[in-house]
């Protein structure tokens, strides 16, 4: 990884992709593997469109501890590294990250151009008509609270077990790919769809094709032509050029 850089003059269209491993250090678990999330809770219950019809409150109070952890949440040296390339990517080029997480933490590092493939906790809807509102992770209801339009039950606006990742999310993602020269896969398996068929994408546009996680993809991906093992907070930073702004996190 010594030698490893990206010079980011160099491409015009840059598509980053991230998962849960970006958000590690910044005090939050991931969902799968070891210690993930979703092993450890009966997720047809709890976070899947069955029980959101069954019984929002409890897919509500379920999301509300995790709520809870995203409040005191900070952007970890990974979020902060593809803020700052973003910037230093400058007008006339296209910069996207690709999320799959819901904490919002690329948006509060500093991030403009973000599509949360999975929705985000810091909104919540209705589970019946078109209501939204923002929602302050550091005050919002542990119980669920009811619509002030037609008084069905909120949820957090995220993608749950069994749902379609939403359409305009989905495109603007294909749109960026299309045409993209570099693609860059951090903090993720890489095996969850639609975001494990991003990368066959991009090689098919061209793009250098780079996979940053703490472990090797299982099995792996031939379109990833450089893989780089290890934490995104630490790995990322220096691929981007960014460590000794970094050194501090």
């Amino acid at each position: 990884m010594d030698k490893a850089t990206i010079n980011l003059p160099e491409y015009a269209r840059v598509v980053i992709l991230t998962g849960a491993g970006v958000s590690a250090a910044s005090g939050l678990p991931t969902y799968r593997g070891v210690g993930g999330v979703w092993n450890s809770i009966d997720v047809e219950r709890h976070a899947s469109a069955a029980a959101i019809e069954a019984d929002p409150a409890r897919v509500w109070h379920f999301f509300a501890e995790i709520r809870t952890r995203v409040a005191n949440a900070k952007p970890s040296a990974a979020h902060i590294a593809i803020a700052e390339a973003e910037a230093r990517v400058g007008t006339g080029r296209q910069f996207t990250v690709v999320t799959q997480n819901v904490d919002g933490l690329h948006r509060l590092a500093g991030s403009e151009r973000v599509i949360e493939l999975h929705g985000t906790l810091r909104r919540s809807r209705c589970t019946r008509c078109d209501y939204a509102r923002p929602e302050d992770l550091r005050t919002s209801p542990s119980t669920c609270p009811l619509c002030p339009i037609c008084s069905a039950f909120l949820r957090p606006d995220v993608v749950l077990f069994d749902e379609p990742i939403p359409v305009d999310e989905e495109w603007s993602t294909k749109k960026s790919l299309r045409d993209c020269d570099l693609f860059i896969a951090v903090g993720t398996s890489g095996t969850v769809s639609p975001a494990s068929n991003f990368v066959r994408a991009a090689e098919f546009a061209g793009a250098r094709t780079v996979y940053i996680n703490r472990e090797p993809m299982c099995p792996p991906n031939p379109a990833f032509r450089e893989v780089y093992l290890g934490h995104a907070e630490e790995l990322l930073p220096r691929l981007l050029g960014t460590a000794t702004q970094h050194a501090s996190y």
